[in-house]
């Protein structure tokens, strides 16, 4: 059994100075509070004086391996990106480039202080987990299904093959879902069947859903309902779905995904850069639905950065709803970490209390903007940088350590993401 004790260090929401302890053992926090435990043998003591502790964040959607076309198309119309720039390229990627892509995004994810995330891409996602499995990182993977690819069967045969090698590996520290890639990429069968594969394996849904104005109005031309409704027809829905998204929803849609309990990965920035719209956060909070935040891939926003996309939510909802209240700091905070955590499936996640996985996060506090510090939930949400993570844990195991990743050789990853998106330009 491991101990861990993590001492004097500040909390969010106690007063300034007031030092506390967490007592790890194993993946669990045991304890969290003012008071040193009294048995502190064989216990690794971690000072953490000048440090605020938080839980990891939880980035709810994107394309790890996607960290390779970084930057490599721009300022696109999204039908216009992904068929003429990113499909083709992606077309040219092997097992070796999901990889080392994967191991970019990870290395960027931790670092900045995210400890678990959720992925959609192909082929080789048991690359992806692979990665998941030598860095630490918690996550809930799925292979993306396209089903109007001639190849679409041998690719839902892959997330059958993820879902019996990695469901539930590392005591549950990875995840495996099923992930239709679209309304406008899966016909109907097809769909069928993914929603039937998931079923025998006990497994959930990933699936981008009312993403942009076009994918609506293709599937009311051609289904006569929304996609929200169209899933739901379907029985995706019973499952457990994490939609992607959500531009684009009328209040029916709301009101059937609050009653089957869909949650939302919600990608302020890449909705942004995309033109794509901006999802309705408060209706949906309104109705009780559970809304996560999600970078989405690297090539559509162009970083992983939570802290990022929690001060977009944050800010962004104020400006639409002309309400400052719209969602506070608080709730954007939530939003980056146990709901997040809740939209994912790891019930047990995303607050620092005892029975919640010990996924961790030490700030350095000894900044400019972190002076006077009269809330400090509003200067993280609000003022703070990611590259302020000095120190980050996953499931009671220190992963990175001064800002530094202890998992992997971070110039090797560099040399060789590099290495492989060059020649996949290039070829």
């Amino acid at each position: 059994m491991s101990k861990l004790l993590i001492k004097n260090i500040e909390l969010l929401h106690t007063p300034n100075g007031q030092m506390h302890c967490i007592a790890v053992e194993n993946d669990k926090i045991t304890y969290v509070g003012a008071e040193l435990p009294a048995d502190t043998e064989d216990v690794e003591i971690i000072d953490g004086r000048g440090k605020l502790a938080t839980a990891g964040m939880v980035n709810t959607h994107g394309h790890v391996s996607m960290t390779l076309l970084r930057s490599y198309a721009d300022d696109m119309a999204l039908m216009d990106w992904l068929e003429n720039k990113i499909w083709p390229v992606e077309a040219k990627m092997n097992a070796n480039d999901i990889y080392w892509g994967a191991m970019l995004g990870i290395a960027e994810m931790l670092k900045s202080g995210t400890t678990c995330f959720a992925d959609m891409y192909g082929p080789a996602m048991e690359e992806v987990a692979r990665a998941c499995s030598e860095t630490g990182i918690r996550a809930n993977l799925c292979r993306g299904l396209i089903g109007l690819a001639p190849d679409k069967d041998a690719k839902l045969a892959e997330n059958d093959a993820l879902a019996e090698n990695w469901q539930g590996h590392d005591n549950g520290r990875i995840r495996v879902t099923y992930g239709p890639h679209a309304p406008y990429t899966c016909p109907i069968d097809y769909l069928e069947k993914v929603i039937n594969a998931a079923a025998a394996h006990k497994a959930e849904i990933q699936m981008h859903l009312c993403e942009t104005k076009f994918e609506v109005e293709s599937c009311l031309k051609e289904h006569g309902v929304t996609p929200i409704k169209l899933m739901d027809s379907l029985g995706m829905f019973e499952l457990g779905t994490i939609a992607a998204h959500c531009v684009h929803l009328t209040d029916e849609d709301m009101d059937i995904m609050s009653a089957k309990k869909v949650r939302v990965a919600h990608n302020p920035q890449s909705n942004l850069k995309l033109a794509s719209g901006i999802a309705p956060v408060p209706a949906m909070l309104r109705k009780g639905i559970c809304v996560g935040l999600g970078t989405d891939g690297a090539s559509s926003n162009n970083n992983l950065d939570m802290l990022e996309e929690c001060r977009a939510a944050a800010m962004l909802h104020k400006a639409t709803t002309f309400d400052p209240l719209a969602v506070p700091a608080s709730k954007a905070w939530a939003m980056a970490t146990e709901d997040g955590a809740k939209t994912l499936g790891f019930t047990q996640l995303g607050r620092l209390e005892a029975g919640q996985l010990a996924d961790i996060v030490l700030w350095d506090m000894h900044k400019p903007y972190w002076y006077p510090r009269h809330n400090k939930l509003s200067q993280l949400v609000y003022a703070a940088n990611s590259s302020d993570v000095d120190t980050v844990f996953v499931a009671g195991k220190k992963v990175v350590e001064q800002g530094r990743l202890l998992t992997f050789d971070e110039e090797k990853i560099y040399a060789e993401a590099e290495a492989c998106a060059q020649r996949l330009i290039n070829k």
